[in-house]
């Protein structure tokens, strides 16, 4: 798949981290996106992000498999992906 696309994950781990960090397998999972150099969102119940198709499918995959890295037994990872010729901005300026 080539051009542009705007994707959303969702990672549920399980558990969703430590005792000490209750949210430390989902976070490991934004630091790949953060990481990545692609542009992206963190929303309360998911992450935005946008750029080439090839290297957002690479970086959606670097998300789940960094969440059962950082300690999760086995977990989730809820996808969507648009390709339709618009970015982020395009899509929500009008309710910012």
């Amino acid at each position: 798949m080539s051009g542009t696309v705007i994707a959303e994950i969702q990672v549920a781990p399980a558990p969703p981290g430590t005792a000490d960090d209750p949210h430390a397998f989902v976070e490991a999972a934004i630091r790949v996106i953060q990481a990545s150099g692609l542009r992206s969102e963190v929303g309360a119940l998911g992450t935005t992000l946008e750029g080439d198709a090839d290297t957002v499918w690479a970086t959606l995959r670097a998300a789940h498999e960094a969440m059962v890295a950082a300690g999760a037994t086995g977990g989730i990872s809820h996808v969507k992906i648009a390709s339709v010729g618009r970015t982020m901005d395009s899509l929500t300026s009008k309710f910012r």
